[in-house]
């Protein structure tokens, strides 16, 4: 574990680490350099992360690649209909001796790939709600703790594809940010494919430990926040609420329900990763909004005269962001 003098040097050094944690990435990643600046502001910020996309633009990779650059312990877990919750999380078996024991599932590790969490049923997707919130599982009336840092990065496909369950508000509320893929622009899908139709495979250089990243973690938290940031923060919540006397008339038209406090403080801490990345010590106005999308989309759902009309959420949220 590294020791740092003060806090400006830790916050250097975590600027240091995540330039070159982007670099490794680089390797195998072509593009999609937003998607992996909201996947590590989500690490930093102890926070989880849920890709969206169609098949073939590289989640899953993605979530890899940034594992080997992590010296933590990996497990994917394939997302089936018939996956049980006990699948997950473990289950109590009986040894030789006829005692009970339990089994540690894939959920006992460090990062978990959800892979098309949303081919699951509710029931299972849910099991991993304690374990998103709590870091521990409960089973048989025994609580496991889990071994921090703790991270599940999840991909899904559209909802809009056949044989998707939608995941339950409670669920989505636990992921920090709602990231969408998009396709790669011609020239990157050009680099894509001389790259991975070769017989040669990047070696990714491990670049953080365990320790270190917690101890950024606890960096993050420490940032100062301005006054006139928080309110910001907060004020931009309230503008998603139909209910709130803070509703401008695009919310009281558009939106059936808005986001909840967890929004409020995911906004901050995003904000505060997001300066020290771009090598600031302090967040403004600006690194709220840098993150509010992602931060804000899973949590506010539109209504029908949206719908009807068109009006996406991109749309209405930067609508919100700027007013």
């Amino acid at each position: 574990m590294k020791t740092f003098g003060n806090d400006v040097e830790a916050a250097d050094e975590l600027k240091i680490a995540y330039d070159k944690l982007k670099a490794e990435i680089a390797k195998v990643i072509i593009g999609q350099d937003e998607v992996v600046r909201l996947l590590l502001t989500s690490m930093f910020c102890q926070g989880h992360c849920l890709l969206v996309g169609v098949p073939g633009l590289a989640k899953t990779l993605l979530i890899q690649t940034i594992s080997s650059a992590l010296d933590l312990k990996f497990n994917r877990i394939q997302f089936t209909p018939d996956l049980m919750p006990s699948d997950i999380l473990g289950a109590e078996t009986l040894d030789k001796e006829r005692n009970f024991q339990f089994t540690k599932g894939p959920v006992f590790a460090n990062i978990i790939l959800a892979d098309e969490i949303n081919r699951t049923p509710p029931k299972t997707q849910a099991a991993l709600l304690e374990a998103m919130q709590e870091y521990a599982v409960t089973t048989a009336g025994k609580k496991y703790e889990l071994q921090k840092p703790f991270f599940v990065l999840a991909t899904q496909n559209p909802i809009e594809q056949e044989g998707t369950y939608p995941l339950p508000e409670a669920q989505l509320d636990r992921f920090m940010f709602n990231v969408k893929l998009d396709y790669p622009t011609y020239e990157q899908e050009l680099e894509i494919v001389k790259t991975t139709t070769g017989d040669f495979t990047q070696k990714i250089n491990t670049i953080l430990h365990g320790d270190e990243i917690m101890q950024f973690q606890h960096l993050v938290k420490k940032v100062p926040v301005p006054d006139n940031v928080v309110e910001y923060a907060v004020k931009l919540v309230h503008k998603t609420r139909p209910s709130s006397p803070n509703a401008p008339e695009i919310t009281k038209q558009y939106i059936e329900w808005g986001a909840g406090p967890r929004a409020s403080q995911y906004l901050i801490l995003g904000a505060k990763c997001n300066a020290l990345l771009n090598g600031r010590y302090s967040p403004d106005i600006q690194d709220v909004q840098d993150i509010a999308i992602p931060t804000l989309y899973h949590r506010v759902i539109r209504n029908f005269k949206a719908e009807a009309e068109g009006i996406t959420l991109e749309d209405i949220l930067g609508q919100l962001i700027t007013s």
